[in-house]
Formats: C-alpha cells, sequence, structure tokens
C-alpha cells in the first residue's frame, strides 16, 4: 500500500497542474483575506449588522476563525480537482490498464487514491494555514485584539478546515471515478462547486421568503460546499445550524463517495 501511496503521489509531482491548482490556491488567499479582515474589522467595531453578523458569528474568536480559514472557498474548489486528476489521467493517459495489470486489485489501487489525495489535501491547508496564520496574527494583533489563538473555536475551525481539504479530495477521487472523461469531469464538478452553490443558496433564500422562516436557510447544508462553510463558522445563529451538523454532512459525502469510487472502479471494463 505504501508503495503504491508513493507512485501516486509520484504522478502528480510529476505534472505541472498541482502546481497552476497551488497557483490558484494562493490566489484565493489574497482575495478572500482582505475582505474577511475588512468584515472583521467592521464588526469588531460594532458595525456587523450590515453583514448580517450578530450573536456568536460577531464575537471576536468567530471573526478570527474566518480571517485563518481564507481562501477556503476556492482552495477546496482546487483539491477537489486534485482528486479528480488523480483518476481521469489514467484514463487521459491511457495507464488504467496498466496500472490495474500491475495491481489487479482494484479495491487497493482506489484507496491508494483516496489516501494519497488527503495527504495532497493536507499539504495544501498546511501551507495555506500558515499563510493565513502570518498574515492574520499580525491583523488582529495591530488592530489590539491579540492573534485570538487560545481560543478553543478558533483552533476548532482550524482543525476543521483540515477535515474539509482531506474530505473534498477523496469527494474528487469519488467524482473521477464517476466521471471518467478529464474534461467532462473538471468541468461539471467546477459548475456544480461554483454556479451550483450560488443556485442552492439562492434557492433557499427564496424558499425561506415564502414561507416566512428564516430557520429555512439551515437546509442548505446539505449543500456539500456550503456544509464546508458552515463547519469551520463557530456558534450558531438563525441562518446556519451547529458546526457539527456541517462535518457530519460534509464527512457523509466522503464516505458515500469513497465506497462508489470503489464499486464502480472493480465492476468498470478498463481494456
Amino acid at each position: 500500500m505504501s508503495n503504491l501511496v508513493r507512485s501516486e503521489l509520484l504522478k502528480i509531482r510529476t505534472t505541472s497542474t498541482w502546481w497552476w491548482l497551488a497557483i490558484g490556491a494562493f490566489l484565493s488567499i489574497a482575495l478572500a483575506f482582505p475582505f474577511n479582515a475588512w468584515v472583521a474589522h467592521e464588526t469588531l467595531n460594532g458595525g456587523g449588522e450590515q453583514f448580517g453578523l450578530t450573536g456568536d458569528v460577531a464575537s471576536a474568536p468567530a471573526q478570527a476563525a474566518s480571517i485563518y480559514t481564507s481562501g477556503q472557498y476556492l482552495g477546496l474548489m482546487f483539491v477537489m480537482l486534485i482528486g479528480i486528476l488523480m483518476v481521469t489521467n489514467e484514463f487521459f493517459h491511457q495507464t488504467a490498464t496498466t496500472t490495474f495489470l500491475t495491481t489487479p486489485r482494484r479495491t487497493t489501487v482506489i484507496v491508494s487514491k483516496l489516501i494519497a489525495a488527503s495527504l495532497l489535501g493536507f499539504a495544501f491547508w498546511l501551507v495555506t494555514t500558515l499563510i493565513d496564520l502570518g498574515a492574520g496574527a499580525a491583523f488582529l494583533s495591530l488592530n489590539d485584539h491579540g492573534t485570538l489563538l487560545g481560543e478553543w473555536e478558533v483552533q476548532r475551525a482550524l482543525l476543521l478546515n483540515l477535515l474539509a481539504y482531506a474530505i473534498w479530495t477523496v469527494l474528487g477521487v469519488g467524482i473521477g471515478t464517476l466521471i471518467t472523461n478529464q474534461l467532462g469531469a473538471v468541468i461539471t464538478a467546477s459548475v456544480l462547486y461554483l454556479i451550483g452553490t450560488q443556485v442552492v443558496g439562492l434557492l433557499f433564500f427564496l424558499l425561506a421568503s415564502w414561507l416566512d422562516n428564516v430557520a429555512v436557510l439551515k437546509w442548505q447544508v446539505i449543500w456539500p460546499a456550503a456544509a464546508s462553510t458552515i463547519m469551520i463558522t463557530p456558534g450558531e445563529n438563525e441562518m446556519y445550524p451547529a458546526w457539527w451538523v456541517g462535518a457530519l454532512v460534509l464527512a457523509g459525502y466522503a464516505l458515500v463517495s469513497g465506497i462508489i469510487g470503489v464499486l464502480i472502479t472493480r465492476r468498470r471494463d478498463i481494456s
């Protein structure tokens, strides 16, 4: 198994794709961090209501958690694409037959891809988090709030963000087994992630307005991208359920995706 995992990591390292995705993750931080810092500054100075932030989500630890996880939204999409490419590259470069002839136990191959994908997710989380920690600690300290890294809400958000990165790479592997055409898988997953998330949010907003019940918005947690955001948001308000609900939903998606990926690959004709 360890040799298979190393081979999967080698396949990714020897292509330029992961460099482009890493650059994309860095740019997502460059875009998200200034915005999150500005929102935190306004919120901690009493202007949270203009952003709809009240109660627990307007507290200093909650805003620090938001700053320290800047770039998560697009970062998760990029690690999902890595997971997709780990599978679809086999079919795009026509190496799937060789791979499964070398290791006939297909379940072992998929599990090795899942492990390798999770390790890459951890690497992306580590680098992006270190950048956020450095810039965030400086920003919060300069604004007389301290780093707030000793707060459990902040620590929990960082750990759950790690879980989100690992899970989304697993989801990527699952999508790659469902759609083996590389271009089709990448476009479908990206559209569902970027546009689908906005559509789902809009639908729940319209439904909440129609029913005149803000609590309906909590159900958007069933969408994996929304669950990722909710799980790193400390506290609970009328628009979001508790963080652990998002964590359970996302873990469920990962479990189902992994099982389906293994079952499909075991039955697929690779020749």
